[in-house]
C-alpha cells in the first residue's frame, strides 16, 4: 500500500509489476536524455551569436533528426509489446476467481471450489482499528506463487477491478468478460479501488487481497 509521501509506484507483489517498474524507468531515462538534449540545443542557439543566414537546406540533419526519433520509438515499442504479450498471455491457469461490480460493492466467485460466492463491502468509517477507505468486510483471499486467472464484469455500469501493486486493472463492462493473469510473489495485505467512475459511491468501492500460502488457502477454503 502506497503512503502519502510517496511519490513513486508501490512496492511490486507480482513478476508482471516487477517488469512494469523496469519498464517505467527505461522510459524514464529515454525521456530524461530526449530533455537534456533539447534543453541543450536550445540553449545553445540561443546564446551562440554565429548564424549561417545562407542555410537553404542540410540533408544530413534531416536524416539525423528522422532517424534519432524512429531509433528512440523502437527502443520503447519493444519492451512495451513484450509485456502487452505477457499480459494477454493466459495459459493453464492453477485457478479462476470472478469479480462482478455492482454499485457500489464487490462480489467474488471461486468457481474450481464448490462455487464459494461472497460480497465484499466496505467497512464502517467508524472504526479507527481500519484504514479509512480501503478496508473490507470480507477480504478476498488468494494463494501465493500460483498462476491466477482473474475474470471480471459488472452487472450494471462499468467498473475496474484494480490492485496497483499487482499490475492488474481490468474493467468490468455488463454483458462482457474481461480476463487477466497475476501471479503474487509475497504474502501479505494488497489495496485496490475501482478505477472507473462508476457513480455517486464510487470512491467507496476497495479492494482487499489477502495473499497467503497455498496451505493457509486450502485450509480457509475448506471452512468457507
Amino acid at each position: 500500500m502506497t503512503t502519502w509521501p510517496n511519490l513513486y509506484l508501490q512496492d511490486s507483489a507480482s513478476p508482471l509489476m516487477e517488469q512494469l517498474i523496469f519498464f517505467h524507468d527505461h522510459i524514464m531515462m529515454i525521456l530524461m536524455m530526449i530533455v537534456t538534449t533539447v534543453t541543450y540545443t536550445i540553449i545553445m542557439l540561443i546564446s551562440n551569436k554565429n548564424m549561417d543566414r545562407n542555410l537553404l537546406e542540410g540533408q544530413m540533419i534531416e536524416l539525423i533528426w528522422t532517424i534519432t526519433p524512429a531509433m528512440t520509438l523502437f527502443f520503447i515499442a519493444t519492451p512495451s509489446l513484450r509485456l502487452l504479450y505477457l499480459m494477454d498471455e493466459i495459459n493453464h491457469p492453477m485457478m479462476t476467481i470472478k469479480a462482478v461490480g455492482h454499485q457500489w460493492y464487490w462480489t467474488y466467485e471461486y468457481s474450481d471450489f464448490n462455487e464459494t460466492e461472497f460480497d465484499s463491502y466496505m467497512t464502517n468509517q467508524e472504526n479507527i482499528n481500519e484504514l479509512r477507505l480501503l478496508d473490507v468486510d470480507n477480504r478476498t483471499v488468494l494463494p501465493s506463487n500460483t498462476f491466477i486467472r482473474m475474470i471480471v464484469t459488472s452487472t450494471d455500469v462499468i467498473h475496474s477491478w484494480t490492485l496497483p501493486s499487482s499490475g492488474v486493472k481490468i474493467d468490468g463492462t455488463p454483458g462482457r468478460l474481461n480476463q487477466a493473469s497475476m501471479t503474487l510473489n509475497r504474502n501479505g495485505l494488497l489495496f485496490g479501488q475501482c478505477s472507473e467512475i462508476c457513480g455517486t459511491n464510487h470512491s467507496f468501492m476497495p479492494i482487499v487481497v489477502e495473499s497467503v500460502p497455498i496451505n493457509t488457502f486450502i485450509k480457509w477454503m475448506m471452512k468457507s
